[in-house]
């Protein structure tokens, strides 16, 4: 069965568990217990964006209803909550978490949060807060759209012709991407140099990422208003593909960003990427050494109550192509849906 096929199914039976009213009465009968936590990047509008668009989960509107169908029908907790609800053993419990920091976080979801009195944890890159720049997987999209060329010609990096031939290019921009998370953290450099060179873009100018992140203050805003946080490295490398030294830094140092703006222990990380390819063991006891209890990844489902690695905490994503009646289905029935 192929992917699409699957997904089309998925779709039909979310709608049908709308148009049958039979999603009421499951998530009346609350099927499931555990926590359901979801993932979130952006939220605003992708359509015009020239950078990577699968990074948006959910537009304005959709967050909005998003977040009202669940404050209405779930006991929504926080990061702080987690150790209690794990001891508890029963209920159904949801938690909202976003990645990376994007400035749409403050500007877009935040007043959406705070209207419907949900809190939720976001995820901090904090070196592009620091010294704001332009994401590689943001970065590698740009020079796909802004490029004029039809085609990169096989070489050493894709080894076959990646063509440019449908209008949004979106094919090109994930294949790239792929071929950037699973080499090594010393060539990735040498790779956007020469996707720089071959598309004949240039790398990307500096000034889109005045706009792009988030601030210390906004942070400290949000702090005050109930929201959590926790680490997602300096530079958002895909730390398996990273010597454990390497790793030790973008971790201790995140965690000491953070803890230096906050004021506050900060024990909770999410890996980049989140995959099962994007940690490792290393990984882990990076995490221990430096002061973190708590590892999110992005690998799907819920957290059911016999969850024991603390350092392998999954979470759903919630992307663009989940409409109102898909996240109905997902947070009814994620042993399904998630």
């Amino acid at each position: 069965m192929t992917m699409p096929v699957l997904s089309s199914k998925r779709s039909l039976l979310a709608k049908a568990l709308d148009v049958t009213g039979c999603g009421r009465m499951l998530r009346a009968a609350a099927p499931w217990s555990g926590v359901l936590i979801l993932n979130y990047h952006r939220v605003g509008n992708r359509h015009d964006s020239i950078l990577d668009r699968n990074l948006w989960s959910a537009t304005d509107e959709d967050f909005d209803a998003q977040i009202g169908m669940i404050a209405k029908n779930f006991e929504i907790v926080g990061l702080d909550d987690l150790d209690l609800v794990f001891r508890s053993g029963s209920g159904r419990f949801v938690m909202v978490t976003f990645d990376d920091g994007y400035l749409d976080n403050y500007t877009n979801a935040y007043p959406i949060l705070k209207a419907h009195g949900v809190p939720a944890t976001f995820f901090i890159t904090t070196g592009f807060l620091d010294i704001p720049k332009v994401p590689w997987w943001d970065e590698i999209a740009w020079m796909v759209r802004t490029s004029t060329r039809p085609s990169i010609a096989p070489n050493k990096w894709t080894k076959e012709a990646i063509l440019f031939d449908e209008p949004q290019r979106e094919l090109a921009i994930n294949r790239l991407l792929s071929i950037y998370k699973g080499m090594p953290g010393n060539v990735t450099e040498d790779y956007l140099e020469f996707l720089a060179d071959k598309l004949g873009t240039g790398r990307c100018p500096i000034q889109i990422a005045q706009e792009l992140w988030m601030t210390w203050d906004m942070i400290r805003e949000m702090k005050q208003n109930g929201m959590t946080f926790g680490g997602h490295t300096v530079t958002h490398p895909i730390l398996a593909n990273l010597p454990v030294e390497q790793q030790d830094e973008e971790i201790g140092e995140c965690r000491r960003r953070l803890v230096e703006e906050l004021g506050e222990p900060i024990d909770a990380f999410s890996y980049p990427v989140g995959g099962p390819k994007s940690f490792n063991n290393a990984t882990r006891c990076s995490l221990i050494r430096n002061g973190f209890r708590w590892g999110f990844t992005y690998l799907g489902g819920y957290c059911h109550y016999d969850q024991e690695d603390r350092l392998a905490v999954p979470r759903t994503a919630i992307e663009t192509d989940i409409d109102l009646s898909m996240f109905r289905a997902l947070t009814t029935l994620p042993q399904v849906f998630a």
